[in-house]
């Protein structure tokens, strides 16, 4: 049986008294769709948190590929493979789509280089910036700045940096929100293209988006796992329905 490609062992994080995250295990599988879902307050921001370094857990354990990344900085986690989009726009707005998108593919690169200098001495991260570029839509929208994107292109744009950097695993908060109707569907069917070769792990409330994209669905409720599963076994748990399907949170 292959091992998970992602694996959090009893995770907790406590801010003094309150329990944020308490003693979720979880494992993610090798080129899954993973959506975790919960009301507000359930720890899934925070979760995400831990995962990538932001906070430290109170105790537990994160495994990545078989290697302990417990604690370790977002810096080094991110070169383990791990990429992350956030739940505000996080692009360079007076620098182009390819700009954006070159910084991104060069993170990792060795030798010197300048964010200003000549892109023809960057060849193989140019040409992984405009790759990942046609990959969310954004390929004929290279040479524009990110400042006149629509807010669900910058979006999009996010995920093109993700992708960049030629992740293994991808968290994703909220990529949906805020965005028009069309915009939403716009995204779904963007993430659906995605290559299996890259894990999703994604944070959402649309339902629709959730139920479009999940192999297979966490729920969180009070910083603990209330369920998990396929999500047609998801969504008939009376559980789930009672504290979010049911809700005006969904």
């Amino acid at each position: 049986m292959t091992a998970p490609l992602l694996e959090l062992q009893q995770v907790s994080r406590y801010f003094g008294a309150l329990g944020a995250v308490n003693g979720v295990s979880l494992s993610v599988a090798r080129h899954e769709r993973r959506a975790v879902i919960g009301p507000n307050g359930a720890g899934k921001t925070t979760l995400f948190n831990l995962i990538t370094g932001q906070l430290a857990p109170t105790g537990g354990a994160i495994v990545f590929d078989g290697r302990a990344i417990t604690g370790l900085p977002p810096f080094r986690i991110a070169r383990h493979g791990i990429a992350r989009s956030f739940q505000r726009t996080n692009v360079f707005a007076r620098l182009t789509v390819l700009e954006n998108l070159r910084l991104a593919a060069a993170a990792g690169a060795r030798g010197s280089w300048s964010v200003f200098g000549s892109v023809a001495k960057l060849v193989e991260p140019l040409a992984r910036a405009r790759q990942a570029g046609a990959d969310v839509g954004l390929g004929e929208r290279l040479d524009e700045p990110a400042s006149r994107l629509s807010y669900g292109e910058q979006r999009q744009l996010e995920i093109g940096i993700a992708l960049a950097t030629r992740p293994r695993l991808i968290l994703l908060d909220e990529p949906t929100a805020g965005m028009s109707p069309e915009e939403t569907q716009r995204m779904t069917r963007l993430l659906a293209r995605l290559p299996r070769e890259v894990t999703l792990l994604i944070i959402e409330h649309d339902m629709d988006v959730v139920f479009s994209l999940a192999d297979r669905i966490t729920v969180l409720h009070g910083g603990l796992v209330l369920a998990d599963g396929a999500p047609d076994a998801v969504r008939a748990d009376p559980r789930v329905y009672d504290v979010y399907l049911g809700t005006d949170d969904a």
